[in-house]
């Protein structure tokens, strides 16, 4: 992956995104600091983040938790 700073990818915007229609990646740099990167287009269906995938939910015998703690505060 390359790196471009912004005054030279408004310079040379043309020439980074033929690059980039072939293949090549960049990162847009600020003030040195990375602020995007630009990449190819992909056509492939955009996956939902992990953080929103359903989990596997664990299923263990016996009581809820819930029912646990009413259980102990009654005993108590």
């Amino acid at each position: 992956m390359k790196t471009i700073s912004f005054t030279d990818f408004r310079k040379k915007a043309s020439d980074v995104i033929d690059e980039v229609e072939q293949g090549e990646a960049f990162i847009l740099m600020r003030r040195g600091k990375p602020v995007a990167e630009v990449v190819p287009y992909s056509d492939e269906t955009l996956q939902t983040p992990s953080w929103k995938q359903s989990l596997t939910r664990l299923r263990m015998k016996g009581s809820d938790l819930s029912s646990a703690i009413l259980d102990e505060r009654e005993a108590s």
